[in-house]
């Protein structure tokens, strides 16, 4: 086997010719680039001499201007929040007391909705922590129109209109209700 031979090591890149650099400057003229923004273009440097040329001394790099990253900005909605493992027990064992209730017990979607919006802004008003929002908990696997406030009032509490007025909800306790009924912590008023 033979092996192919290594280049000769230092030997330089020969120059473009004169008819080459104009065929290569005819060829980039006509070429769209790539990025929007336009390399300026360069001189070419003269000629490759058989003297070689002494080394330019460095030059220190221009300064570069630290990069702004500009603050995201706040969240027009607050997100929900869970009322924590401390508040919860809180509120299950009596430490903590219930500020108010309101009890949703047969009204209609538009009527339940209405008083809910209309208790969140009564209790943030008064400086409320913590309330129950008592749903019902409908009658399982009989009548599937039963238990909607159960199901629709979790995501009412989810919308923008609500999210403003609340930090946060948690299934109550059994002894509040458990599944018919949730812990709901109002959010303090701004300013």
């Amino acid at each position: 086997m033979s092996e192919d031979p290594e280049p000769p090591r230092g030997r330089r890149k020969r120059g473009l010719s004169e008819d080459e650099r104009t065929l290569w400057e005819t060829v980039a003229r006509q070429v769209k680039p790539l990025r929007k923004a336009s390399r300026p273009v360069r001189p070419h440097p003269p000629m490759a001499t058989a003297e070689p040329q002494p080394d330019k001394p460095m030059t220190t790099p221009r300064p570069v201007a630290p990069l702004v990253v500009p603050k995201p900005a706040k969240p027009a909605i607050p997100p929900l929040v869970s009322l924590g493992r401390k508040e919860r027990s809180k509120l299950s064992r009596g430490r903590s007391e219930i500020d108010a209730r309101l009890d949703l017990h047969g009204m209609t979607q538009s009527r339940a909705h209405q008083a809910l919006h209309h208790f969140l802004h009564r209790a943030q008003h008064d400086g409320l922590t913590f309330v129950l929002v008592i749903t019902g908990k409908g009658t399982i696997g009989a009548d599937p129109e039963r238990g909607v406030l159960r199901r629709q009032v979790p995501h009412w509490l989810s919308l923008p209109e609500f999210r403003a007025l609340i930090v946060g909800f948690e299934e109550a306790h059994v002894g509040h209700g458990g599944a018919g009924a949730l812990y709901v912590r109002i959010r303090r008023p701004r300013g």
